[in-house]
C-alpha cells in the first residue's frame, strides 16, 4: 500500500523575511492583483516560483531563481530528515476549528494499482502547466491534499502530541487563518509512521492535477535517461489528513449557466417536475439553511435561482431513477448530489452534455453563495443552482470503486498554504 518517507524539506531562512510574507495560497486561486499584492509586499514571496511570470521562458526562469535562492541561503534544506506536522486553525460553519496532518513523501503509483486513488476528472491545460514547472525546477512547491483512514487513531496520536510542542512556523493570513508547522526527526517516530500507512490506501483531496503531473513527469525523466527506479522524482510531497478528523470541511461548489440560448427558466422548472419535487420559495437569505435542513435528513435538494428574491427549491423525489441513467456507475456515484444535478437538470433537461461542462462553455462554478446570486442578478449568468457539500464519506466510497466525480465536486476548506516547506526532487 501507500510507502511514505521524510526527506529534507527546503525552507525559507531568516534572510528571506517574515514567513508570512513568504507564502501564498494554492496558484489556481490567485488572481493576477493577488500575484502582484503578494511580490509587492515581499519580492522573495512563493508565488514567484509557484506561479512563475519572469522572462521570455518563465519555468526556465524560476528555475534560475530557485538555484539563486539556494546559494544566498535563501532557502535552505534541513540538515535531518524529518516528517513535518502542519495545522491550520481557522473558522468555518459558524466555528473556530483547527485540522491538522503529515506533509511527507509519498511514492508515486499509477491509479490502477488502487494504493493512490482520485476522486474527480481533470483539465489538461493544468496539467501541462504543472509539468512545465516540474522541468524547469525540478522541485514541489505545494504539496497535494490526500486523505486516509485511521481506524485507531495511531497517527492523529503522533500527530497531537507533536502539536503540544513549540512549532517552527507560526503567523496568521489575510483571510484570518493561523498556519502551524513543527518536524519530527525522532527516527523511531518516523519509523512508525512509515510503518502505520505501509497497509493504507490515500484518497486524494485537492490536487489532482499535480500528482497526474507527477506521474508524468517521473516517466518522462526516466524515457530521457535523467533517472532510474528509486530516485527522488519517484516520489511527490503530499500532506495526509486523517478523513475521520472533525476539522475537516468541504464546501458545495455552485453551478451558474451561462450563454445558453435556448435558456426557458419556466421550461426547466417544468421538465424538472417528473423528477423533482418543487416548491417556490421567497426570501434568498433562507437558500442555505433550507438546504441544510434536507441535507441533514439525508435528501438531495438544490437551490434554483433566475434572479430577484424568489427561489425554487427542488427535492429529488426518487434517487432510484438515476439507475436509468448511469446503469454501469456505482450507487455511491449515482446518488451523489453533483451526478443528480448535472445528469437529470443539466444534461437531460437543459441539454448541456459532458463535453459542454469540461470545457465550461455554458457552465461555470463558484464556491461562493452571494456570487452565485450576484452573478444572476447583474447578467453574467442566466441562472444559478445552488447545492449541499459532498460528503467526506462520499468522496472515499466512490474513489474506492475506481470512478471519478464530475469537476467542481468538492472544495476542501481551508486551502493548504504553499511556501512553508518544498520538496527537492533531485
Amino acid at each position: 500500500m501507500a510507502e511514505i518517507k521524510a526527506f529534507k524539506g527546503l525552507r525559507f531562512t531568516e534572510k528571506a523575511g517574515e514567513i508570512s510574507t513568504l507564502t501564498c495560497p494554492p496558484y489556481d486561486i490567485i488572481s493576477e492583483k493577488q500575484r502582484l499584492d503578494y511580490l509587492e509586499r515581499n519580492d522573495k514571496n512563493i508565488i514567484r516560483l509557484e506561479l512563475p511570470k519572469d522572462g521570455e521562458n518563465p519555468y526556465e526562469k524560476a528555475g534560475e531563481i530557485l538555484k539563486t535562492w539556494m546559494d544566498a541561503g535563501v532557502l535552505r534544506r534541513d540538515e535531518l530528515d524529518g516528517i513535518y506536522v502542519y495545522e491550520e486553525e481557522f473558522d468555518a460553519n459558524g466555528k473556530r476549528l483547527k485540522i491538522n496532518g503529515i506533509i511527507c513523501r509519498v511514492k508515486i503509483e499509477e491509479f490502477s494499482k488502487g494504493v493512490v486513488l482520485p476522486h474527480e476528472e481533470t483539465l489538461s491545460k493544468a496539467k501541462v502547466d504543472r509539468f512545465n514547472l516540474m522541468d524547469g525546477t525540478l522541485c514541489n512547491f505545494s504539496q497535494i491534499y490526500s486523505l486516509y483512514n485511521d481506524d485507531n487513531g495511531e497517527t492523529q496520536q503522533i500527530i497531537d502530541n507533536t502539536a503540544k510542542q513549540p512549532c517552527v512556523n507560526e503567523f496568521t493570513d489575510g483571510d484570518g487563518v493561523t498556519h502551524r508547522l513543527w518536524i519530527i526527526n525522532d527516527a523511531d517516530v518516523i519509523s512508525a509512521l512509515v510503518s502505520q500507512f505501509a497497509h493504507r490506501k490515500l484518497y486524494i483531496a485537492d490536487g489532482h492535477h499535480r500528482y497526474e503531473t507527477s506521474l508524468n513527469f517521473r516517466n518522462s525523466l526516466r524515457e530521457r535517461g535523467f533517472a532510474k527506479e528509486g530516485d527522488g522524482c519517484d516520489y511527490v510531497m503530499m500532506m495526509l489528513v486523517d478523513m475521520a478528523n472533525p476539522g475537516l470541511v468541504v464546501f458545495p461548489t455552485h453551478r451558474l449557466v451561462r450563454n445558453l440560448s435556448s435558456f426557458d427558466a419556466q421550461a426547466v422548472i417544468e421538465g424538472c417536475g417528473e423528477y423533482f419535487e418543487i416548491t417556490s420559495e421567497s426570501g434568498v437569505e433562507n437558500i442555505e439553511s433550507k438546504l441544510t435542513a434536507l441535507y441533514n435528513e439525508g435528501k438531495h435538494a438544490f437551490g434554483f435561482y433566475c434572479g430577484g428574491n424568489d427561489w425554487k427549491l427542488m427535492v429529488l423525489k426518487d434517487v432510484s431513477v438515476l439507475s436509468e441513467f448511469m446503469p454501469d456507475k456505482s450507487r455511491a456515484l449515482r446518488e451523489l448530489d453533483v451526478s443528480i444535478l448535472h445528469t437529470l437538470v443539466l444534461e437531460k433537461i437543459m441539454g448541456i452534455d459532458a463535453e459542454n461542462m469540461a470545457k465550461q462553455i455554458n457552465l461555470y462554478y463558484t464556491r461562493v453563495f452571494d456570487e452565485a446570486l450576484g452573478e444572476v442578478n447583474n447578467g453574467n449568468a442566466q441562472c444559478s443552482f445552488i447545492l449541499n457539500p459532498t460528503r467526506v464519506g462520499e468522496i472515499s466510497q466512490v474513489a474506492a470503486n475506481g470512478e471519478k466525480m464530475p469537476q467542481k465536486s468538492t472544495y476542501f476548506y481551508p486551502k493548504l498554504i504553499t511556501g512553508l516547506v518544498m520538496n527537492k526532487l533531485m
